[in-house]
């Protein structure tokens, strides 16, 4: 399934050219000199970006270079107009994010199902010679060419979009826990990078409600420079609404890891930072009691102003209780959402 994950193409675009209008002069049996009745050319074809929220990789875009309209009809006699060249409409993951290839400008982001955005427009068709027909000009003999379609190269950017995002290094056990909370499977193992790709898993919460998680591959020391793979990781917590720190209870300082987790984000994107977020203190069972009873008092004096749980995957402990928090302060991201 890693293999099918496909978060970033480029694709040259190009828009159809407008049809011809038409030169046509009316001529009939008992009409010798009818004048002009050239109809308008047709518009290119567009090309369109379409959200399909059933998609979740843009693999599909892999393997194509070039998309390209068809160009609009020619105009006609009898003052016909010519067809509109046929639209090509590409369907893409919500998240997916479009910038200019060449000047790497921002143009647009997809983020709803069925959300429509013209990414090139068609050529205009051109008017056919019954618009030039004056007192002074009965027929004219000449009609307008169509306007040429539009070329540009674009690169397409999915950031994956999901309520919580986990945010940790390299086995923090992040993978493990969204194994437990959803039925995702993601590849689990016991050394760094197995997860190369987002995972996403849907949790179940109580009464039948649910939430998005993202399991976001594991963060390392200079990701926001692009070191290991930062750039792409870092990108998919930016479409999170709520952030879900993971490290594990026998690190050797968890403080000092949560402040290099924060400086990366920060360096990355500052607004990041403005995300609520929760620190999960994991592998809990890796400790007795009493260790678990110190750490818990140590970090209260650390790190003071962040909410914080603490888990085991294993042995499901404190798991009930992390999605509680979880929908509680999603719930007051909502609120606060809707009072702005």
């Amino acid at each position: 399934m890693n293999a099918n994950f496909i978060d970033y193409v480029k694709i040259n675009c190009r828009s159809g050219k407008g049809g011809a209008g038409s030169a046509h002069l009316r001529r009939e049996k008992f009409v010798p000199k009818g004048g002009p009745d050239g109809g308008d050319g047709g518009r290119g074809g567009h090309i369109i970006l379409k959200g399909n929220s059933h998609l979740w990789t843009l693999l599909h875009l892999k393997y194509t270079r070039h998309l390209i309209a068809k160009p609009g009809g020619s105009g006609g006699k009898q003052q016909s107009s010519g067809a509109s060249g046929q639209d090509v409409i590409v369907e893409v993951p919500l998240g997916t994010v479009v910038k200019d290839a060449e000047t790497g400008a921002y143009v647009t982001e997809i983020t709803h199902h069925d959300e429509r955005f013209v990414l090139l427009s068609g050529g205009k068709g051109g008017r056919g010679n019954v618009h030039f027909k004056s007192s002074t000009r009965q027929t004219p003999r000449y009609a307008q060419p169509g306007l040429p379609g539009q070329e540009k190269w674009f690169i397409l950017e999915l950031k994956i979009l999901a309520d919580v995002g986990l945010v940790g290094f390299p086995n923090a056990g992040k993978s493990t826990l969204l194994s437990v909370v959803s039925a995702a499977k993601p590849e689990i193992a016991d050394y760094p990078f197995t997860t190369l790709v987002p995972n996403l898993g849907m949790v179940a919460y109580r009464d039948n409600r649910s939430f998005v998680m993202a399991d976001i591959p594991g963060i390392i020391e200079g990701a926001h420079k692009g070191k290991g793979l930062g750039h792409r990781f870092l990108r998919h917590i930016e479409r999170n609404a709520l952030l879900l720190f993971m490290i594990p209870a026998d690190s050797p300082d968890i403080p000092e890891e949560y402040r290099i987790l924060l400086h990366e984000l920060q360096e990355y994107n500052p607004e990041l930072l403005d995300k609520q977020r929760l620190l999960a203190i994991s592998k809990c069972d890796l400790l007795h009691e009493t260790d678990l009873d110190e750490l818990q008092k140590n970090l209260e004096i650390s790190v003071p102003d962040t909410v914080k749980v603490f888990i085991s995957s294993h042995t499901n402990r404190g798991i009930q209780n992390l999605k509680d928090t979880l929908w509680h302060m999603m719930d007051q991201e909502e609120v606060s959402n809707d009072q702005k």
